[in-house]
């Protein structure tokens, strides 16, 4: 009986040695996860001027960035003002969960058959999207891919500042940049 009884001493500690194992690997992300990405939770306004086509453009922006339950996500609105007085107004809202990479962040911008928030499919002229954060910096980058094959790359630093945070835009085709615009967005 001595047999018996270590041998359940041992699968009953195993047991309590993978509980605290999986209790721990699941609590450790969510932990880092919010430590992350808590210095850039807030709303964020903004304006910029910059030069297209040889005029000057005004753009407002905006910017959200909440905490959810799998991650975060940012909601951004840009309104252009129009010489002829038209407002050209985009908005998007992405929402962004933990990769199996230490800071950087898979897009959860469709469902697939499994139930899981999953990137779009670039292949398919579809954006695809992901984030990461290094240091005081959260950067989203935006891929699309055209129907010659060609390619455009969005990114999105926004480093945090007093007070709020420093807006760069980067646009390249085929790696050449065609656009770069610099604002800062105060914290509401």
């Amino acid at each position: 009986m001595p047999l018996a009884s270590t041998t359940f001493f041992k699968i009953k500690s195993l047991a309590a040695v993978v509980v605290y194992t999986v209790a721990m690997f699941i609590a450790l992300p969510s932990m880092t996860k919010a430590d992350i990405i808590t210095p850039f939770l807030g709303a964020y306004t903004g304006s910029a001027k910059f030069v297209e086509g040889g005029k000057t453009v005004h753009r407002d922006m905006s910017a959200r960035i909440e905490e959810t339950d799998d991650g975060f996500s940012i909601s951004w609105t840009s309104a252009t003002y129009k010489p002829d007085g038209r407002i050209k107004e985009k908005s998007y809202t992405i929402e962004f969960v933990p990769s199996v990479r230490d800071g950087i962040y898979a897009s959860a911008m469709q469902t697939n058959v499994f139930g899981k928030q999953i990137p779009l499919n670039p292949l398919k002229g579809e954006p695809f999207v992901w984030s990461r954060i290094v240091d005081d910096t959260l950067t989203v980058f935006s891929l699309f891919i055209n129907e010659a094959g060609n390619y455009e790359m969005q990114e999105y630093h926004r480093t945090l500042a007093e007070g709020g945070l420093d807006l760069e835009f980067r646009r390249f085709q085929n790696g050449d940049k065609v656009r770069a615009v610099e604002t800062f967005l105060k914290r509401e």
